[in-house]
């Protein structure tokens, strides 16, 4: 039926209501109240079953054609500014001005550090051996002896004085021989029954390596050459214990 055969009698009232509910040109209003007919009123909802049935060829002679975005996006502009708008600023601030998140990175990065932190009290590295050298240190007809140990951990030699005495005016002097190389001085030995000498870093490693220490006697302070100016008065290899 088209609506030149269309020969129903009234064109006003409940029939140009459904006409307009199908058109969708009722405000929202009367479009909820003619929802409720259709539910309620059989007459109301048969009307509005022909409108639809009269009107569905108006919309054969036109192809289905997606409506651009744009329309979309206005749409949604129009209905819901507000919400989008902050939406959008929120996605705008993201993670940097997250509360939770920046709350979360700072606990994640207290957890590292305390790991970090704890892991090595908790599983120590297993320290390597320092080695320690004894030598007894004595010579024939002198009566000067000591007991020496290299502690490489420490980086010293200590010295136990076990007998003999210098003379007047003088000191005992202690020497690295490496070798066939020339005696290096460790420094002046102090007066006493215990003594401790630093070993600079550069005779750490030949002493680990097993060099031979002697003991001089040289004028008070020590040699003034370099080189041992006195008797050996005591030596002896270094070896491990």
């Amino acid at each position: 039926m088209t609506l030149a055969e269309d020969n129903r009698p009234e064109r006003g009232g409940d029939d140009l209501l459904a006409a307009e509910y199908v058109l969708g040109v009722l405000s929202a209003d009367e479009r909820q109240i003619a929802s409720r007919r259709i539910d309620a009123e059989t007459g109301f909802a048969r009307l509005v079953d022909g409108w639809e049935v009269d009107l569905s060829p108006l919309a054969a002679a036109y192809p289905d054609i997606e409506p651009p975005a744009s329309v979309k996006a206005a749409v949604d502009r129009r209905l819901f500014a507000s919400t989008a708008a902050v939406a959008t600023q929120a996605q705008s601030r993201g993670l940097w001005s997250s509360l939770a998140f920046w709350r979360g990175l700072a606990t994640a990065a207290v957890a590292a550090l305390a790991i970090y932190i704890a892991v090595p009290y908790l599983n120590p590295p297993v320290a390597q051996p320092q080695p320690r050298l004894v030598a007894s240190l004595a010579a024939d007809g002198s009566d000067v002896k000591y007991l020496a140990v290299y502690d490489a951990a420490h980086h010293e030699v200590g010295l136990s004085h076990v007998s003999g005495e210098r003379a007047a005016g003088k000191d005992f002097e202690l020497w690295m021989i490496e070798g066939k190389n020339p005696p290096v001085s460790m420094g002046v030995i102090p007066a006493g029954a215990t003594a401790h000498i630093v070993v600079s870093p550069a005779a750490q490693q030949k002493l680990a390596q097993g060099a031979v220490l002697a003991v001089s006697l040289e004028p008070a302070g020590g040699s003034p050459t370099g080189q041992p100016t006195g008797p050996v008065v005591a030596a002896g290899d270094l070896k491990s214990i």
